[in-house]
C-alpha cells in the first residue's frame, strides 16, 4: 500500500512536469513563429479586436464599480482618523498598484480566455490543424502565435482603461457624493503615485496578457478531440490562468517593492 501510494505520487509528478515542459516549448515555438515572414497583421488586429475590443465594456463596467466601492468603503475608512483627504492616494494607488491588473485580467480570462480555449479545441476536433497544413500553413503562427501577441498587447491598453474608470468612480464617490475636496483628491493622488506603482501595474498587465494567451491557447491545443474535452479544456483554462494570474500577482509585487 505504501509503495503503491509513493508510485501514483511519483506518476502525478512525472505527468505535471512533463505538461509543464511541453507548455514552454509550446510558448517559445509559437514566439518565435510570430517574428518569421510572412507577417500576418491582419491576424494580429483581428485577435487584438476580439480579446481587446470586445472586452472594454465587461472592464469599463468593472473599474467603474471597483473605483465607486473603493471611493466609499476608502471615505468611511479614513474619516475615523481625520484623513479623508487621502482619499485620491488610496484610490489610486489601489488601482494602479493591484486591482487594475488583477480584476482586468481575471475578467478577460473569463470572457476571451475561455472563448480561445474552446475556439481551439473544436479546431483540433473539426481536423482544421491538418487542413492548414496540407495547404502548407504552419498552424502554430496562424492561429497561436497571433493571440499571444494580441494578449500582450491588449492588456496594458485594457489596464489603462480600468485604471482611469476607477479612478474617476472613486472621483465621483468621493467628491460628488461625499463632499471631499476635489483638489486633494488630484493633488494627493499625484503627489503620492510615483513612476515605480505605473511601471509595476504595466508590467503585471504584460504577465498577465501572456499568461491568459499562452495557457488558455495550450489547454485547447492538447484537449482531447472530444466534446467532454474540450468542455474539460476550457474550464481548466480559466481556473488554471485565474490561479496562475494571482500567483504570478504575488511574486511580481514583492520583487517590486
Amino acid at each position: 500500500m505504501k509503495f503503491d501510494i509513493l508510485a501514483y505520487i511519483g506518476r502525478f509528478t512525472l505527468k505535471r512536469v512533463q505538461v509543464l515542459g511541453q507548455s514552454g516549448v509550446f510558448l517559445l515555438v509559437a514566439f518565435y513563429q510570430a517574428f518569421l515572414p510572412p507577417f500576418r497583421i491582419r491576424r494580429l488586429l483581428k485577435e487584438i479586436e476580439f480579446i481587446g475590443s470586445k472586452s472594454f465594456l465587461i472592464v469599463f463596467v468593472t473599474g467603474l464599480f471597483t473605483g465607486l466601492v473603493l471611493g466609499l468603503q476608502g471615505y468611511h475608512t479614513l474619516t475615523q482618523f481625520g484623513a479623508e483627504a487621502l482619499l485620491g492616494s488610496a484610490v489610486a494607488l489601489s488601482i494602479i498598484r493591484e486591482l487594475g491588473p488583477v480584476l482586468c485580467a481575471l475578467m478577460v480570462t473569463g470572457r476571451a480566455g475561455s472563448a480561445i480555449a474552446s475556439q481551439i479545441g473544436i479546431m483540433k476536433i473539426t481536423d482544421q490543424f491538418p487542413a492548414l497544413e496540407m495547404m502548407a500553413i504552419d498552424p502554430v503562427k496562424y492561429v497561436i502565435s497571433p493571440k499571444i501577441l494580441a494578449g500582450i498587447i491588449s492588456l496594458p491598453l485594457l489596464t489603462a482603461v480600468f485604471d482611469v474608470v476607477g479612478i474617476m468612480g472613486g472621483y465621483l464617490v468621493g467628491v460628488k457624493l461625499l463632499g471631499v475636496n476635489e483638489g486633494a483628491y488630484f493633488g494627493k493622488m499625484v503627489t503620492s503615485v510615483t513612476f515605480t506603482d505605473i511601471y509595476g501595474g504595466i508590467l503585471k498587465s504584460l504577465s498577465f496578457g501572456l499568461l491568459i494567451a499562452w495557457i488558455s491557447s495550450f489547454m485547447g491545443f492538447t484537449a482531447d478531440p472530444t466534446t467532454e474535452g474540450v468542455s474539460a479544456a476550457t474550464t481548466n483554462a480559466v481556473v488554471i490562468t485565474s490561479l496562475s494570474i494571482l500567483i504570478v500577482d504575488y511574486i511580481l509585487t514583492s520583487l517590486l517593492l
